[in-house]
């Protein structure tokens, strides 16, 4: 169907237009009310121990969560495509359940699981405490990132099939050295997706986060928590917007990364 001139121009404004008052409006305000005070008072707002805090809390949580998303997303991957077992249906199910289930939701559950009158609570009696400590954060953290590595290994498996693998086999190769030098090779960029979408979710989570951490300064505050504290809490409109920008960074160094790699990933 062949479009008019004016439709295709009103289409545009429409989408454009809706793009504009749904992001780049509040994320212009944001910057704005951020160095409205100058670059200096920014930089004084994102370097309190607070701030420095979270920010380091963050980033362990990154470190401890991409990689077991990557060893389990990708050996999950491999059970889903690979193999044919009873309850697979059930399984591609489980691994969609973050993104269908509410964050708040996850962090309760956790809750009546690892609290102290949950099923694994009697833990705390020999001193490994998860609810409100970093354990508590990391695994809701694991569970909302969970789907990300998973539905970008599948389909490049399901792409490349199982010729190159049996061919290695057939060669001699044990299974160790037909993923190394065969699969992780083939998989590498649907892995580096999967590990890039599981960083920006890991850094911008707050739902299921807030539900199992005590949110105190300098003890269990994420960069998202400490912009909920700042502008609920302590009312510091300047330090929650300068935190919101320091997290807007860390997400457009994410979506660069991104970018760069699909252009690199083009050629090929």
């Amino acid at each position: 169907m062949r479009l008019s001139v004016f439709t295709r121009l009103s289409l545009r404004t429409v989408a454009l237009g809706y793009l504009f008052v749904l992001l780049v409006l509040p994320l212009g305000i944001i910057l704005y009310r951020t160095f409205e005070r100058g670059i200096g008072a920014f930089l004084d707002s994102i370097t309190t121990p607070a701030a420095i805090s979270a920010f380091q809390l963050s980033m362990i949580i990154v470190a401890i969560v991409v990689p077991l998303n990557v060893v389990f997303g990708v050996i999950t991957a491999l059970a889903l495509v690979r193999s044919k077992f009873p309850g697979r249906n059930l399984v591609q199910g489980l691994v969609d359940l973050p993104i269908a289930t509410s964050p708040v939701v996850v962090g309760v559950s956790l809750i009546l699981l690892w609290g102290a009158g949950g099923w694994f609570g009697a833990l705390e009696n020999i001193g490994f405490k998860v609810i409100f400590s970093l354990p508590g954060m990391v695994i809701a953290t694991i569970f909302v990132t969970l789907p990300f590595v998973v539905r970008e290994v599948e389909p490049v498996l399901h792409e490349i099939g199982e010729d190159q693998e049996m061919a290695a086999a057939t060669l001699g190769a044990n299974r160790w050295q037909t993923f190394w030098r065969i699969t992780l090779p083939a998989i590498r960029w649907g892995l580096t997706y999967g590990v890039v979408l599981t960083v920006a979710r890991s850094l911008g989570e707050f739902g299921a986060v807030i539900m199992v951490s005590t949110a105190l300064p300098g003890q269990s505050q994420t960069l998202t928590l400490l912009v909920h504290g700042r502008y609920i809490n302590d009312h510091n409109t300047f330090g929650a917007y300068s935190a919101a920008t320091l997290l807007m960074g860390m997400a457009l160094i994410v979506l660069l990364l991104m970018t760069l790699l699909e252009r690199k990933r083009g050629p090929e």
